[in-house]
């Protein structure tokens, strides 16, 4: 296994670990994390902190595993796979996770899951009809808008909060807005191989 294959697999047990951090009842087992007061204002968590670090950290190393590959020229199918793996993981199970606490609104978890669904369905079908289908810039765009967006979620929108500025919620909004535009470009562009015999 490879360097960039590597990374893929820590980010895939990083967002396991993740993942039960934010979703394990804690609570019932009689553990409490502690929270703390910041700028005299803004009371936070110490599990939305240690979230907040572990999915900056994957976040990175996903931008790290794709470099290297390409500029190494490790790409393999395997990379590929698990890459895609990790993302789907990563951030609709972190999305699923902060709406099943009431942070964001369940309907962009939902949004995000189904344009997923259909944009892996299309790429399937085109890819089986030999034709290649391109990363969409817009696509591009709806992960940096979804990462940034979550990643100041965890940190409580700070410095914007103090400004009373939602800039994490307006972010993953912006997001979800791409990822149903960019779905449709998706279609548009292979379209034609759902008509091909």
């Amino acid at each position: 296994m490879n360097l960039p294959n590597r990374i893929t697999m820590c980010r895939i047990v990083l967002s396991i670990i993740l993942l039960v951090l934010l979703v394990f009842p804690f609570d019932l087992c009689g553990v409490e994390f502690p929270e703390y007061i910041w700028f005299g204002t803004i009371t936070v968590s110490l599990k939305y902190i240690i979230g907040g670090v572990l999915f900056l950290i994957a976040s990175l190393s996903d931008s790290l595993d794709g470099y290297i590959a390409r500029s190494r020229n490790m790409v393999t199918d395997f990379g590929k796979v698990m890459d895609a793996i990790a993302d789907k993981m990563l951030v609709n199970g972190v999305l699923i996770a902060l709406a099943c606490d009431n942070v964001i609104s369940p309907v962009i978890p939902v949004i995000i899951v189904t344009r997923d669904i259909a944009v892996d369905s299309i790429k399937m079908v085109a890819g089986s009809k030999g034709h290649a289908v391109p990363a969409s810039i817009l696509g591009k765009l709806k992960t940096i808008c979804m990462m940034s967006g979550i990643t100041l979620t965890f940190f409580y929108n700070v410095p914007f909060e103090l400004l009373n500025i939602n800039v994490s919620l307006g972010l993953i909004y912006i997001a979800t807005i791409l990822s149903i535009i960019s779905g449709i470009q998706y279609y548009n562009v292979n379209k034609e191989a759902f008509s091909e015999r």
